[in-house]
């Protein structure tokens, strides 16, 4: 039996940062956020070798291991890794499982869009295919949120889990002791359409590390940084703002507040802007976009605009003189899934 999974990226609307600890915890965070029709992909293939093969073809990786009830956290592989050692850890598998599992992911490490995450909620959930693991959506992505954040000791916010795991639209709360509530929104399609028409996706063709940048605004919040905290007070009141822009189909209002998003999303820390995104940014808004911002927590990886639809490819010209590129995207309406297959 083959069991496979797919689990979409996201984009990051508005009140990126709220969602990161310490933050969080002592005032709360609100995100505004959308999944896309870019994926993580991953396929589990049981084997009777006493061996656990896991590949990573996006990336050119294979490892192979002896079965066992723990695999190495060595810097290698380590999110496949650390789902593995969670399921044998938390849901009582008798002996050590033997399988090849195979990933790939449409976006790359560090692009902003929750790669990483989502891989790991794509990882569980071919996994709960397999051993009928009882996760319900708000289990799947508290587990994942652990094993990347606890387990694994990655620094990062909690909404990619969430966005990974349940899809669409969605405004979500984050509150003390990792309490999490997921409001779906429902979103007229002409306004769907319209947000669509609207939006410029762009990859910089910078991968980075968000760790760092997301170190810093930790840094800030415990420190109690006034510039930081207040912008990041800012950026989640405007989350709200965003939603109800967004439910009215009010995307000229939702364009200007993206502004302001980004104008106080680049308060937080200090990496992320760089010289590159800013002339990115200052030659879309010369070739008629509204605003833009970093999607994910800054320093590179995707960036994307709002632009009146009949100014759409003069932005695009504009963009397609640096060395990223632009994407074509839809948004996703559903979330993480898996299925089975039968071999013959």
């Amino acid at each position: 039996m083959i069991y496979r999974s797919k689990a979409p990226l996201r984009l990051g609307l508005a009140g990126g940062g709220s969602d990161v600890s310490p933050y969080s915890d002592i005032f709360g965070g609100a995100i505004l956020n959308a999944t896309i029709d870019q994926y993580a992909y991953c396929t589990i293939e049981e084997t009777f070798t006493d061996t656990i093969t896991i590949c990573a073809s996006d990336l050119g990786e294979e490892k192979l291991y002896t079965s066992g009830y723990k695999l190495p956290i060595d810097g290698q592989l380590d999110l496949h890794k650390g789902v593995y050692n969670r399921i044998m850890q938390d849901f009582g598998i008798k002996k050590p499982l033997s399988f090849k599992i195979t990933t790939y992911c449409d976006a790359p490490p560090g692009s902003g869009l929750g790669s990483s995450s989502t891989l790991v909620v794509a990882i569980l959930r071919a996994f709960t295919e397999w051993l009928n693991l009882p996760l319900g959506d708000y289990d799947m992505a508290h587990l994942a949120y652990q094993i990347e954040r606890l387990d694994l000791g990655l620094n990062g916010g909690k909404q990619d889990q969430y966005a990974a795991t349940f899809g669409g639209f969605n405004f979500i709360e984050f509150h003390e002791n990792d309490r999490v509530i997921v409001n779906p929104l429902r979103i007229k399609r002409w306004i769907v359409d319209e947000l669509e028409a609207s939006i410029v996706l762009y990859y910089t063709g910078v991968s980075r590390s968000s760790s760092m940048i997301i170190e810093e605004q930790q840094r800030n919040t415990q420190s109690g940084l006034l510039i930081s905290v207040e912008a990041t007070h800012k950026i989640k009141q405007n989350s709200l703002v965003m939603k109800e822009a967004l439910l009215k189909g009010d995307i000229v209002r939702f364009a200007k507040e993206l502004g302001t998003e980004w104008e106080n999303k680049k308060k937080m820390a200090t990496g992320i802007t760089n010289d590159h995104i800013d002339e990115i940014y200052n030659a879309a808004i010369a070739a008629g976009a509204c605003s833009g911002k970093v999607s994910g927590a800054g320093g590179g990886g995707f960036m994307f605009f709002t632009v009146n639809p009949v100014d759409r490819f003069s932005l695009i010209t504009a963009l397609n003189k640096f060395d990223g590129k632009v994407l074509n995207f839809h948004f996703s309406e559903n979330g993480c899934y898996g299925w089975k297959i039968n071999e013959k």
